[in-house]
C-alpha cells in the first residue's frame, strides 16, 4: 500500500489538468500520461484495454492520427519518433480504465481524474454564462458605438467649414492705379 500512497501523492490536480488535451472537440488524456499516473508501462495499459476492447467504444477511446500526434508532439518539444500513435481516452474512457486495470492505484487515480474533469465542466459552465454576458455587453457597446459614430459624423460636418470663397462684406473699395 506504500507504493500506492507514493503514486497518489505524485498525482496532483495540477498534474492532471496539464495532461488534459482538447482533441476532436473532446477533453482527453493520452495513454502515456495515464500509464505514468497509474504507475504502469504504456504497453501494459494498452494490453489491458485491448483485452477488454468492447468496453471502449470510439467515444471512450480513439487512436490519434499522424497529423493530430505531430501537432500535439510539437507542444511537448520532443524529437523521438513514436512507433505507434497514442490512444486518447475521454472522461468515460478514463472511468472505464479502473475496471480493466483492476488495481487500487487505478481506482484512486481515476477518482482524482474524474473529480478534475467534473471541476473543469463546472468552470466551463460558469464561464459560458460569463461569456454570454460579455457578448451581450459587447453587442450593446457595438450598437452604441455605431450611434456614437453617427453623432461624430454630424459633429464633424458642423465643425468643419467648407472652404468656399467668401463674399466680401462692406463697401467695395476702388482699386488704385
Amino acid at each position: 500500500m506504500t507504493n500506492a500512497k507514493t503514486t497518489l501523492t505524485k498525482v496532483t490536480e495540477e498534474k492532471i489538468v496539464e495532461k488534459v488535451y482538447f482533441i476532436r472537440g473532446m477533453k482527453v488524456m493520452l495513454d502515456k500520461d495515464l500509464a505514468e499516473m497509474y504507475g504502469v508501462e504504456v504497453k501494459v495499459l494498452n494490453q489491458a484495454v485491448k483485452r477488454k476492447i468492447q468496453r471502449f467504444p470510439e467515444d471512450f477511446m480513439f487512436q490519434l492520427t499522424e497529423e493530430e500526434w505531430l501537432c500535439l508532439r510539437s507542444q511537448f518539444v520532443t524529437a523521438n519518433k513514436a512507433r505507434y500513435f497514442p490512444f486518447a481516452f475521454t472522461e468515460q474512457g478514463v472511468a472505464m480504465l479502473s475496471s480493466v486495470l483492476n488495481s487500487d492505484i487505478a481506482i484512486e487515480v481515476n477518482i482524482q481524474i474524474i473529480r478534475v474533469f467534473t471541476k473543469m465542466k463546472a468552470i466551463l459552465f460558469d464561464n459560458k454564462e460569463l461569456w454570454n454576458k460579455i457578448e451581450k455587453i459587447e453587442h450593446h457597446l457595438v450598437k452604441h458605438d455605431e450611434e456614437i459614430q453617427v453623432i461624430f459624423k454630424y459633429l464633424k460636418k458642423l465643425l468643419v467649414q467648407e472652404a468656399k470663397p467668401r463674399k466680401a462684406i462692406g463697401f467695395p473699395y476702388p482699386n488704385k492705379k
